[in-house]
Order: structure tokens, then sequence, then C-alpha cells
């Protein structure tokens, strides 16, 4: 992002910079901004989002009040006719994740938010409901920006919330017990409108209409748990087994069977010596950042592809482009040289390859004038993050 363009007051943050964002509400308070998107027509409707719970392979749940089996009843897709044939007028939700890895137009959502690193963005998930539908108040432990794209919802918020906040028992929702509203902190959101809620916050939004469609714009933010035994166990995959415990040059216990202060520091300097390797540490996070959210759909070439057919087919007009949902980041590792990160994995190549790949610009004959271009185009078009631009036409 530019100087400019971090100094420049934007409609979608309610005509904050970039810069005032990030500094007083980014992961710190609420925000609610009318008009964030002005005029916003949903690149989706209610039908072509049940269309897509009814997919195999999509994710997909169903939230009911009052279902059949008991109350806030969950299923999952995916669904049929005869599921949405049997719902109520009011009190349901229906939400599909990552449907911006299926919608064109809903993908183009997420280069509004480029005042945000792109490897923090998760997907977009989208739900629509009638009059009632809600899925309870609760609170995320992640940051999302709540756009509505048709009808109204009502939200209200509750504050911020500890990890021990009670929750209701026997259901597959985590419903908070009590919920109290703070003040003024109760709107009903119009198309357009957006409210932002960082990680922790509590709150409850109900739909007001029978078009109600909220666009949830969500990131990641691997939790500490996760993050500790994934990075332990990349690092333990590369080191050899001679490293181990080692206690050289030790005096006689004074108790035998005592774990004493002295082991225990030897313990401790082992783990952190390991562990405490910063360029290391880059290569695990750009892995572990780039992780598609669906594995399964990357589709790997089943031959290797010739550099030089690729090349020819670049020259001959033809152009790549990035599989939905795939992920790119980059990390330099001196002046010349980059890890670029590409839906966990990493491949070294220029700077300027790099950024020219995670940046989005188009992936045609153009990047041939990077020696290393040939090389990595077909190790992304291989690993299926890149197809050919015919491919997805035809799809």
């Amino acid at each position: 992002m530019s100087r400019q363009s971090r100094d420049e007051p934007l409609t979608l943050l309610g005509g904050r910079t970039a810069a005032d964002f990030l500094r007083d509400h980014w992961q710190r308070r609420p925000l609610l901004i009318r008009g964030a998107i002005p005029d916003f027509q949903s690149p989706l409707e209610p039908d072509e989002l049940a269309g897509l719970a009814c997919e195999e392979n999509i994710e997909a749940r169903l939230v009911e009040e009052r279902g059949p089996d008991g109350p806030w009843q969950v299923s999952h897709g995916p669904f049929d006719e005869a599921t949405f044939a049997r719902l109520p007028e009011q009190d349901w939700t229906l939400l599909v994740q990552a449907v911006d890895h299926y919608v064109p137009e809903v993908a183009e959502l997420l280069e509004t938010f480029d005042f945000l690193p792109s490897w923090r963005l998760d997907d977009i998930m989208v739900s629509y409901a009638p009059p009632g539908g809600s899925v309870g108040p609760h609170v995320d432990q992640y940051d999302v920006f709540l756009l509505q794209a048709s009808g109204q919802r009502r939200w209200q918020l509750g504050g911020e919330v500890g990890d021990d906040a009670p929750i209701l028992k026997g259901i597959d929702l985590r419903i908070l017990e009590t919920f109290e509203v703070e003040a003024d902190a109760d709107w009903v959101l119009e198309p357009g409108d957006m409210l932002y809620l960082p990680p922790g916050w509590a709150h409850h939004g109900v739909s007001q209409s029978s078009d109600c469609m909220t666009f949830s714009v969500g990131f990641r933010a691997p939790s500490a748990d996760e993050a500790v035994t994934s990075y332990a166990d990349y690092i333990g995959e590369q080191l050899p087994p001679s490293l181990r415990y080692a206690d050289a040059g030790m005096t006689p216990p004074a108790d035998p069977a005592e774990l004493d202060d002295a082991a225990l520091e030897r313990m401790r300097a082992l783990i952190l010596e390991t562990l405490d390797d910063p360029a290391q540490l880059a290569q695990w996070f750009g892995r572990v950042m780039t992780q598609p959210k669906y594995v399964d759909q990357l589709v790997a070439s089943e031959t290797p592809t010739d550099p030089n057919d690729l090349v020819a087919a670049l020259q001959d007009g033809e152009t790549l482009e990035r599989s939905p949902g795939s992920r790119f980041a980059w990390r330099a590792l001196d002046d010349a040289r980059a890890t670029l990160f590409v839906d966990g994995d990493g491949v070294e190549c220029s700077i300027a390859l790099a950024r020219a790949l995670a940046g989005g610009e188009p992936v045609d004959a153009d990047l041939l004038a990077f020696d290393d271009a040939p090389r990595v185009l077909t190790h992304l078009l291989d690993a299926g993050s890149l197809a050919w631009w015919s491919d997805h036409e035809e799809e």
C-alpha cells in the first residue's frame, strides 16, 4: 500500500484513514460504519446461496431456533429442496462458508480490504435469514467485518467477554447464557452498512426482513496452542536424532531421584535454543498463514508440466489464474531473493517475482521477464495453485 493510500480517508471505514482505523479500532473496539459501500447491490440472491448449500464439498449449516429435534438445532449440508421446503417463515438461518471461493463477484469484495495484510484474510461467510433468524448471542475469537448485503439485520453488542463466560449446554452452538446489551450498541443495518467487531466481543444479530443477507469477512488468527504445536512439529521434522538432552560436566546429585534446577535449566536451554530460530519461524509462519482453507480444492497436475511448454503457451497469449481460495504471501531472504509462500508451501525466487505473484498482478507473458518465472510458475501450476484461464472458462 502506498503512503498516499494509507493516508487517504476511506468510505469503507467511514471517512477514516487506514492508519486511524488500525490505531483506534482494530482488535480494540467495534465500529459501526453507515454506508461503508454506498448503493451496495448484493452479487448473490438467497436462492443462489441455498443452491450452494445443496452442493457437495461446500461447508454449510442450518440453524433453527425451534427445530423439530429441539431448540437451536444445527444441521450440516449438503441440503436438498425438501429441507428448505419444510422450514417455517421465520427463526432460522442458513450459513455458507467461503462463498468467495465459488462466486467471483463475492471474492472481489476482498480487494476493498487491502488496508490489512492479505495473508490475514480468511474467507467470506454468507448468511441468509428470514425474520427472526439468528444464531444467538455469541463471541467470535477473530476479527470480522459484517457487511449487510440485502434486507435489514439488527445488531446488539454486549461488550468484551472472557473465556470463562458460561454458554448454553446441550446444543451445537456456543450461545452465551447471559447477554446484556451495552448502551448505544443497538442498531439496524441497511444494505451497504457494515459493523466491525474485534475478537472476544459479544454480539447478537437478528434478521428484520425476508431478504436479510449478511457477508461476514473473517480473519485468520491461530490460537497459541495451535501455533506452539504446529511450530514444534515443523522444527521437529528437521532436527537430527543426535540432538538430545545432555549433561556433560554435571556434579554428583544430592539426591539421585530429584529433578534439580540444573537439570531443568539444561532441558529449558535445549528447547529454547532449538525453537528460537527467526529464519525457521519465518518459513513456518509463511506456510501456516497461507494454508488453504480446504486442501481438497487444490487439484494438482497428474503429470509434470514442461516449463518450455508453459513459456510457449504464455507467449502465445494464454494466461494463468490463481485458483479460487489459493493464498499467496512473501518474505525477503536478502536484498534480491525471497520465499514465495503459496498454499502452505514455499518456493525461493526473486523478490520482484514474489511481489508480482503475491500482489495479484496478471499471470501472463510479462512475468517471463523474470528469469525464474518458468520454474516458479510451473511449480505452482503443477501444485494446483495456478490454472490456465481457458480451463476456468470451461468450468
